[in-house]
């Protein structure tokens, strides 16, 4: 009950109802968009081919677009060349001078750095669609395509192009109007929206006997345990003790309390399965349309459960994992303000050797997030190889729905509190993964 009610204060706050309303608005309005056939193109039987040709490798995409991939629907390409122009301008941003200086301009650079992923978000699109339409026209002697030609081919890279851009949009009005991250919250709807499909190709495997009732139980069992420890792990914390001196201005001292240093045991959340899939799905989705026997061999060795993906894959999420946690927290800069404030960690000295010791600990933490994650996303091939079930009831469909869905209900959660509403928790608050 006393999740209900708070489920019933969430629309007793005018402005948090707004901002939940207008979510939800546009997941239908993205929902109903992947629906949307391409002009041209016969989907329900392109569909049936791909996902018996391209097996894993094509559900595993399909899985991020909510089956607009398979579909060759208006969002077919979803929202993942956003995140590729986001990698690569992150990258950039480290190796030119130029557009590191530029992201450290606070709201103005951060606005011409948005300007930027969103100009590499149309290019990267352009050249994934194009490479579809060429694909689809070669596919089973043209026979999903009504009118092959340049034609056709504009046409397709127009469209696809276009609903890509505008998920974009949808994503960040979600952030700035709405309620949570926006483009995260798109991936989740894609995520949760196969579900009901899982579910029931499991149900039908359990009724043809090809799955026991007790494996299916089994099953279920690895899947809780699995929610409850990224729930756990996400918002476990290292807590490093701080002191601050005493400051005397004037007749008032100022200062003399403790208080901790909080660092996340996955700082980088969700982000490094969100890069490393975006990045292995650039070139296999365009491979997976083209048939060409020395491409399709390249799309089968990316595809998921071979060695050389999950090694790629692991590789990856260890990069990104250290990658953007460098990007968001800087030791020194913590030092130094810690320095500037009067605070310092016991036995530890002020400056550069309190900035060695985070960095220290912080690089420990990653690592141990690091492989977490990638224990997280290669559980479903154990599940596929083992129990012959569908792959998204793990991995990293489970960590982007738990990791998202907490973030979320966490600034829910701010509202409610700031509000004096009682949160989702009568004892302390819900933090997210970043709370």
């Amino acid at each position: 009950m006393g999740v209900l009610n708070s489920f019933q204060n969430i629309f007793k706050v005018a402005e948090l109802k707004s901002r939940v309303l207008f979510t939800l608005a546009l997941l239908a309005i993205y929902r109903i968009g992947a629906h949307i056939p391409t002009p041209g193109i016969n989907g329900e039987q392109l569909s049936k081919f791909l996902l018996q040709k391209g097996g894993a490798i094509m559900g595993f995409f399909d899985m991020f677009s909510g089956g607009a991939l398979s579909k060759v629907t208006i969002f077919a390409l979803g929202i993942m060349p956003y995140i590729s122009a986001s990698i690569i301008l992150q990258l950039l941003t480290v190796v030119i001078p130029s557009l590191g200086k530029m992201a450290k301009e606070g709201e103005e650079g951060r606005k011409k750095i948005v300007k930027y992923t969103r100009y590499g978000t149309v290019v990267i699109s352009a050249i994934q669609s194009i490479g579809i339409a060429v694909g689809l026209e070669g596919m089973a002697d043209g026979a999903f395509v009504q009118h092959p030609g340049w034609g056709f081919r504009l046409m397709t890279m127009i469209t696809l192009t276009s609903g890509t851009a505008f998920i974009m949009w949808l994503g960040e009005q979600i952030t700035e109007r709405g309620i949570g991250n926006g483009i995260s919250l798109i991936i989740f709807a894609g995520i949760v929206s196969r579900f009901p499909s899982a579910i029931s190709s499991t149900y039908r495997l359990v009724a043809a006997k090809e799955l026991s009732l007790f494996a299916l139980l089994f099953i279920m069992a690895i899947v809780i345990a699995v929610i409850g420890f990224i729930i756990y792990i996400e918002k476990g914390q290292r807590k490093i003790p701080v002191q601050y001196a005493k400051r005397v201005v004037g007749r008032k001292v100022y200062g003399g309390q403790s208080t901790h240093l909080p660092l996340k045991i996955n700082t980088s959340g969700v982000i490094p399965p969100i890069f490393a899939s975006s990045i292995i799905m650039f070139p296999a989705t365009v491979a997976g349309f083209i048939q060409i026997p020395w491409v399709q061999s390249l799309a089968r060795q990316l595809a998921p459960g071979t060695i050389f993906y999950t090694v790629l894959y692991v590789g990856m999420i260890l990069f990104f994992s250290y990658f953007y946690t460098a990007v968001v927290f800087n030791p020194v800069d913590v030092a130094d303000n810690l320095k500037k404030y009067g605070g310092f960690i016991p036995g530890i000295r002020p400056g550069q050797k309190t900035s060695d010791y985070i960095y220290r600990v912080l690089s420990r933490l990653t690592f141990v997030g690091a492989f977490y994650l990638s224990v997280i996303c290669i559980l479903p091939e154990i599940l596929i190889k083992k129990f012959n079930v569908p792959f998204y009831f793990g991995g990293t469909s489970l960590l982007i729905v738990v990791g998202v869905a907490l973030d979320t209900i966490s600034q829910i959660e701010s509202h409610l509190v700031t509000r004096s509403y009682e949160g989702f928790l009568k004892k302390g608050r819900l933090r997210g993964r970043r709370g």
